[in-house]
């Protein structure tokens, strides 16, 4: 099991009509930077996306998690981390597999690592902050469609979810869970909780360490094409104007399939985006 004594969470329920999505001010600052180097170490897993499956059938899940652990086997395994959260339940999920993996943990955070991947990060044995990272906690928030007994049920999960982070989070620092609350709630309640630079992570328990970030050279081998960077920017700046995630997903599809049917050229794809970025701009403003 894990060389810390980490708590053990319990397993929760999804609420009916439950969809998950990342804080809008978190998807930003992942957008402009949403990968970090690969290492060839077998024995380091990268979390360079949202938790969860996301609108392009990427995403990190448990699944994946769990595939990557069986390769590791009983070593020890280095975790890098770059995202800015997501599904909170296949973020708990995954801080489980890292809690009981037979081998020392550590986790880099190589840019940001907000909402659920905050959670993950508190898996590790050792926490280290990369140059000029940010690691951010907040209640648990995702949107709910159905009755009122629905939305009865989700806020009930939501507490106890608020309740099981705030434990793991004390447990790591040492602070106490009211004071934790106190961070996920942020300035006001109306607010994005809690960000932390690497020192403020550092000093007040979140991580151990500071290490110096990826070279320029290695950090451009990993950069998206710019047709999919295009669209998290777009994703963020919907997210920022309020539109939820699912309206979300359904105006980036439609924006890209509409394009391609109304100009299938060889630059097919330059022009869906060039289309769906136009429509995207317009629907962020209205």
């Amino acid at each position: 099991m894990s060389l810390k004594k980490l708590p053990q969470p319990q397993a929760f329920e999804r609420p009916e009509g439950y969809t998950w999505d990342a804080p809008a001010i978190a998807l930003d600052q992942w957008a402009e930077n949403p990968l970090a180097a690969e290492a060839d170490d077998a024995n380091t897993v990268s979390i360079y996306g949202v938790i969860g499956e996301d609108f392009w059938g990427e995403g990190f899940t448990a699944k994946r998690m769990a595939g990557a652990l069986r390769a590791v086997g009983k070593n020890a395994v280095t975790v890098n981390v770059n995202s800015p959260g997501g599904d909170m339940f296949e973020g708990l999920a995954i801080y489980n597999l890292l809690r009981e993996h037979p081998a020392k943990v550590t986790v880099k955070v190589m840019g940001v690592a907000a909402s659920a991947a905050s959670v993950i990060a508190m898996a590790g044995d050792e926490v280290l902050m990369g140059t000029g990272s940010v690691m951010m906690i907040h209640n648990a928030w995702g949107l709910v469609i159905g009755n009122r007994h629905d939305f009865a049920d989700a806020a009930s999960v939501f507490e106890t979810f608020d309740a099981s982070m705030a434990s793991i989070y004390a447990a790591r620092t040492g602070m106490k869970e009211a004071d934790i609350m106190a961070m996920l709630d942020g300035p006001t309640r109306a607010s994005d909780g809690t960000y932390m630079t690497a020192s403020e992570a550092i000093e007040k328990g979140f991580a151990d360490a500071e290490f110096e970030g990826v070279s320029d050279s290695a950090a451009a081998k990993a950069k998206l094409p710019a047709n999919i960077l295009a669209e998290r920017r777009m994703d963020a700046a919907l997210a920022k104007s309020g539109m939820p995630r699912t309206e979300r997903r359904a105006l980036l599809a439609d924006a890209k399939g509409g394009a391609r049917d109304a100009a299938p050229t060889v630059t097919r794809d330059a022009d869906a985006l060039t289309a769906g970025l136009a429509q995207l701009f317009t629907a962020i403003k209205s």
